[in-house]
């Protein structure tokens, strides 16, 4: 019996990332209908039992759609799909979660996105500080995001709240001391 963990991870996997290695097709949005990814997948779940995963999830990684039928990802995509998303003014600044291993080539070169479609923030130092301790001993980072979008950087915001943009310029960028 798999955990909720497991399948959010698996979820995650094909949605965001490996769609094909279940045999689904995401639409441009990311879409794809409920009934086909539970067909596809490699073990049983309910709908009933994805609906509870998708509404309790503490990261609310996934959304359904309005009228009920389809299922995607809110974020962190490395396939391509385009999530509709609006330039939205982001507050003063916004924080980072990284490990120390990380940190050279972050202040060399700033905050890449890599393989996904954005580069990830949060609008609170506690968020910040959980993706940063999935790693490790979390190092947050400060990012001057007013001032990147008076430069002409765009920001905007998924469905669960991460803060999304497509790169952080070593210079937007503060190490918040680790007694804050």
């Amino acid at each position: 019996m798999k955990t909720d963990k497991d399948i959010s991870r698996f979820l995650s996997l094909v949605l965001r990332h490996e769609p094909g290695k279940i045999g689904i097709v995401l639409d441009n949005q990311g879409w794809v209908a409920i009934d086909t990814l539970l067909s596809a997948l490699p073990f049983p779940l309910e709908r009933p039992a994805l609906e509870k995963l998708v509404r309790e999830s503490d990261k609310q990684r996934f959304a359904i759609s309005s009228d009920g039928a389809m299922i995607r990802a809110n974020q962190g995509h490395s396939v391509s799909v385009d999530l509709g998303l609006a330039a939205s003014d982001p507050p003063e600044v916004l924080y980072h979660g990284t490990v120390e291993k990380f940190l050279p080539s972050i202040l060399a070169e700033g905050l890449v996105k890599g393989s996904r479609h954005h580069v990830h923030l949060s609008a609170n130092i506690e968020t910040a500080q959980k993706v940063g301790d999935r790693r490790g001993s979390a190092i947050i980072l400060v990012v001057a995001a007013q001032q990147m979008v008076a430069d002409g950087h765009r920001f905007f915001v998924s469905d669960n709240g991460v803060w999304l943009t497509e790169h952080v310029p070593a210079p937007y960028l503060t190490r918040l001391p680790p007694s804050a």
